[in-house]
C-alpha cells in the first residue's frame, strides 16, 4: 500500500544550503586541529614513543579524511526539511539518523540562531520550539534570506492555527 504525498510520512522535500558541506567540513576541521595540537605537544614532550605517535597521527589523519570529506558528503546527501501549512518535517544525522515531525498547531516559537561560522558563511539554523517533550526541531545550515523567509512563513501560518499548543 502506497501513501499519499500528504502523509506526515513523505520524506523532507528540500535541502539545506550547498554551503552546509562546507560548515560541517570546518566544523569537523576544527576539531582534528585540536587533535593535532594534542600531538605536537606529546611529540615535544615525549621522544620515548615515537611508534605510538605515529600510530596516532595516522588515526588523526584517517579521522580528518572522514571528518572533513566524506562526512560532510554524508550529511549533506540525508539532510532533509520542509514546512508545509500541516507540519515541519525534518530529517538530520549521518550515522544516526532522526526524522521529526513538528505539527503546525504546536509550535510555540520560532527563532534564528547563528554562530561565528554560520555568520562568515551567511548561514541560519531556524529553531522550531513545539510543546512537545522530544524538544525543539531544528533547521540547520540554510541560508539566510531562506532562513528567514522560512521564519515569517512559520509564523504566518502559526498564527492561523491559534491554539494553545499544548
Amino acid at each position: 500500500m502506497s501513501l499519499p504525498r500528504s502523509t506526515i510520512l513523505a520524506e523532507p522535500a528540500w535541502r539545506p544550503s550547498s554551503k552546509a558541506k562546507l560548515l560541517w567540513a570546518l566544523e569537523n576541521a576544527i576539531g582534528v586541529l585540536v587533535l593535532c595540537a594534542g600531538l605536537v605537544v606529546w611529540a615535544v614532550l615525549d621522544d620515548q614513543h615515537r611508534a605510538w605517535q605515529a600510530l596516532a597521527g595516522l588515526a588523526v589523519l584517517v579521522l580528518a579524511v572522514l571528518g572533513v570529506v566524506v562526512v560532510p558528503l554524508w550529511r549533506f546527501a540525508v539532510h532533509r526539511w520542509e514546512v508545509t501549512d500541516e507540519a515541519v518535517y525534518t530529517r538530520v544525522g549521518w550515522l544516526d539518523q532522526e526524522s521529526r515531525v513538528a505539527p503546525i498547531s504546536r509550535v510555540q516559537t520560532v527563532d534564528t540562531e547563528r554562530g561565528p561560522l554560520e555568520r562568515i558563511l551567511g548561514l541560519a539554523t531556524v529553531t522550531v520550539t513545539t510543546a512537545s517533550s522530544a524538544g525543539a526541531v531544528k533547521i540547520g545550515a540554510l541560508d539566510l534570506p531562506v532562513a528567514e523567509q522560512t521564519v515569517t512563513r512559520l509564523a504566518g501560518i502559526a498564527a492561523q492555527h491559534r491554539g494553545d499548543a499544548t
